[in-house]
């Protein structure tokens, strides 16, 4: 248990990147108080994009409060100092285990209600929900945990949308239009040339 925790400390100082990679670990997942500090030492340094180091998060770690006289700083410098595979190897491994852990203390939590015949059968609905609850909300963070990454989609283009054809009209045939002309020149009236008079014989 305390291998696998300091394993993932290591290799996350190591490889500060994949920290924001992995929201889904806590400091409650962890057993050990210190291993537990010296998370929450990496994902300060990370979110306030610190330079992460073991050097840093030493420096960390004492203002946190986490040296005891028992702990030697050389000690925990060697500590971090032994990256193995991946932190997200690490990370599932340790919430795996916190995610049995927790399932086995909810049913017997559970089962010790389910014995005590004190216990109503109300208190008995209720309390069962509450620990049920505590249980699906690991669930959930073992799920993002192990779920691949999704793949983000292309950006679609706007496509030209093609010309609209003219609506068919269905109502009655219109009258074909004629094509505009002037109107012809009016003719005036006509001059009769003036003809001389025929005498008559006499």
């Amino acid at each position: 248990m305390a291998d696998e925790e300091r394993l993932l400390l290591a290799t996350a100082t190591a490889h500060p990147a994949d920290i924001e990679q992995m929201p889904w670990l806590t400091a409650d997942d962890f057993t050990h108080p210190l291993h537990a500090g010296l998370w929450q030492c990496l994902t300060a340094l990370t979110r306030r994009r610190a330079p992460v180091h073991p050097v840093t998060v030493l420096w960390e770690a004492q203002q946190r409060g986490l040296l005891t006289p028992g702990i030697a700083p050389t000690e925990l410098l060697a500590l971090l100092g032994t990256p193995a595979s991946s932190p997200q190897y690490w990370g599932e491994r340790i919430l795996q285990r916190f995610l049995l852990a927790t399932a086995r203390q909810v049913g017997h939590r559970i089962e010790a209600s389910t014995d005590d015949r004190a216990t109503t059968p109300y208190q008995l609905i209720v309390g069962s929900r509450r620990a049920l609850a505590e249980l699906s909300t690991v669930r959930t963070r073992w799920h993002h945990a192990t779920s691949p990454t999704p793949t983000p989609l292309p950006a679609r283009t706007r496509a030209t949308a093609p010309p609209r054809a003219p609506a068919a009209d269905h109502g009655s045939p219109r009258r074909p239009h004629l094509p505009l002309t002037r109107n012809p020149p009016v003719a005036g009236p006509q001059k009769v040339p003036a003809t001389g008079r025929m005498s008559t014989p006499s």
